[in-house]
């Protein structure tokens, strides 16, 4: 009888530390999202520490289109890409979807040191590629095709009157880190290139600031998030759950500058000076800017580097639903 009493003893002993003991937890679920090597863009590394809910594997890639292309063939769950890229993709049938803003600015033009054109002097640089044109001498313009600063430098050089198609050549240098060699080694004119690596060419005197390319339609719009409609079908929460994240982010770094100073120097090897004063002409910019967004379309279709009118499927992809939870507004306040 005594064993029967403590077997039974025992065996509510066990039930009750069962009962006792919290409920499994349940497995976030994993996204993996995807960045290229910037200023405005390694802050996305950053973005782990931000979620709550879900589990974010933050993936860098050396450009924008590396990116796109992983996103596009489903090896990411969501991407850090330009409104260039959005646009781009959206021309060539891509499913694409954007949810969220992230940081703007980041762009500069800069040009050789021998050239007789100073800062935002725009008729001495018209000039100057004129006077190539009648030389026979061909002025070469460089940036890293199919990111913000290759839209942003075609749209700057139309609207002063300098055909990007006709009147320059085009010299596609794919990794920005590679731009300062190619001032250096005087294989281009003119860069249109992205923040670090523009101050890093500057304060190396590699070349001298031309101008801040931002009056055109892309103002200084730069980073958008994108995802795809499947994976929104597939976990909504998990979208809604990294948006939350992107707004965290940009709020901190927008009272942090010390933070992304510290990533910016982390990611690219850069050194803290560099990165101070690359952030100076960036923002953080969580909003989706929707009319500016159809008129970067309406321009890159006129600078014929998108073949069709996708100005309707741009504004239609952009889904405020995940901004507008993740900070509470509604999308008239958040770019809509």
């Amino acid at each position: 009888m005594k064993t029967l009493l403590a077997r039974l003893a025992m065996a509510v002993a066990v039930a009750a530390s069962f009962s006792a003991a919290p409920p499994a937890r349940a497995q976030e679920p994993v996204v993996k999202v995807g960045y290229a090597k910037c200023a405005h863009c390694v802050p996305m590394s950053l973005l782990p520490e931000f979620a709550e809910g879900v589990k974010i594997e933050a993936i860098g890639f050396n450009t924008g289109n590396d990116v796109l292309t992983a996103l596009v063939s489903k090896s990411l769950d969501v991407a850090q890409v330009t409104y260039l890229h959005y646009v781009t993709g959206l021309d060539k049938g891509f499913d694409l979807v954007a949810i969220s803003g992230q940081i703007s600015g980041g762009s500069a033009l800069v040009i050789a040191n021998d050239l007789a054109v100073n800062e935002n002097d725009w008729a001495g640089l018209k000039a100057l590629v004129a006077a190539y044109k009648a030389q026979g001498k061909p002025f070469r313009v460089a940036a890293s095709r199919g990111n913000a600063q290759d839209i942003h430098m075609r749209g700057a050089l139309l609207k002063q009157g300098i055909d990007p198609n006709k009147d320059v050549q085009f010299v596609n240098i794919p990794n920005p880190s590679d731009h300062i060699q190619a001032l250096r080694r005087g294989e281009v004119e003119l860069i249109s290139t992205v923040e670090p690596f523009a101050t890093q060419i500057l304060q190396a005197k590699a070349a001298k600031l031309f101008a801040y390319p931002y009056d055109q339609a892309a103002g200084k719009l730069t980073n958008l998030i994108v995802t795809r409609s499947d994976v929104i079908a597939s976990n909504p929460k998990a979208v809604e759950a990294v948006v939350k994240a992107v707004v965290k982010l940009d709020d901190k770094l927008d009272a942090d500058h010390v933070l992304w100073q510290g990533v910016i120097t982390k990611v690219t090897g850069l050194d803290k000076t560099v990165a101070d004063a690359a952030i100076i002409n960036l923002y953080p910019d969580y909003k989706m800017h929707r009319a500016s967004a159809a008129a970067i379309a309406d321009m890159m279709r006129d600078l014929k580097y998108i073949s069709t009118d996708v100005t309707k499927k741009v504004e239609d992809r952009m889904d405020y639903s995940f901004l507008e939870k993740a900070t509470g507004k509604p999308k008239s306040e958040l770019g809509y």
